[in-house]
């Protein structure tokens, strides 16, 4: 599964990373390269503890596109 993540920078640098189709799937970190590790684990944990505990798992259905202005 392919899951959109949106990552934001802070004003102090960092970045944090969200899974809209996953609620309470977050991850900080200190670049962006890093965040997208973390992210990446932290939906695999988030999917594995639902299954855990026989919640179901949301199917993808964000997408994500940007748009020039």
């Amino acid at each position: 599964m392919e899951y959109a993540v949106i990552i934001e920078k802070a004003p102090d640098g960092s970045f944090s990373a969200y899974v809209p189709d996953l609620p309470g799937c977050v991850s900080c970190a200190d670049s962006c390269e890093e965040v997208q590790l973390t992210i990446k684990e932290a939906i695999r944990w988030h999917i594995d503890s639902l299954q855990l505990h026989g919640e179901p798992v949301p199917e993808p259905t964000t997408s994500v596109c940007k748009i020039h202005v």
